[in-house]
């Protein structure tokens, strides 16, 4: 059994080195399901693809990697308060009538994120220990 399922591990293994991506899964109805978001995502910067991207990319990159604005998740406000800082701090120039373009493209696609049930329990909501003997 171990034998099979380590076969079966390879060449799947094997196939995803072949076509470059992953072996799409199967959902619960059958259909091919995908690990990656929905979202269509540029090739170069692994941003979203939306009309505003090319502001994003002006404003953005010149200074730092996409994986900075990938790995955040803020609110519109949170958003306008790092550009506010990056201007007080980093020298980021007035964005000007770009900003709300700025702001509207990274609230929709890297605002936060209600996240599903994951399969893992939440917190234990209290405070109260047990003695141990």
């Amino acid at each position: 059994m171990k034998s099979i399922l380590f076969l079966t591990l390879v060449a799947i293994g094997f196939l995803s080195l072949q076509t470059g991506t992953p072996p799409a899964l199967s959902g619960a109805s059958g259909a091919p399901t995908s690990v990656a978001d929905t979202v269509k995502t540029d090739p170069e910067t692994g941003l979203a693809v939306d009309n505003n991207l090319a502001l994003v990319r002006t404003h953005c990159t010149g200074c730092h990697s996409t994986k900075l604005i990938r790995q955040n998740r803020f609110t519109r406000d949170g958003w306008k308060q790092k550009i506010r800082w990056m201007q007080r701090t980093q020298k980021l120039w007035d964005l000007g009538e770009a900003e709300p373009a700025v702001l509207d493209y990274l609230t929709k696609y890297y605002g936060p994120d209600d996240k599903p049930f994951d399969g893992r329990r939440l917190p234990l909501r209290t405070d109260r220990w047990h003695a141990m003997n």
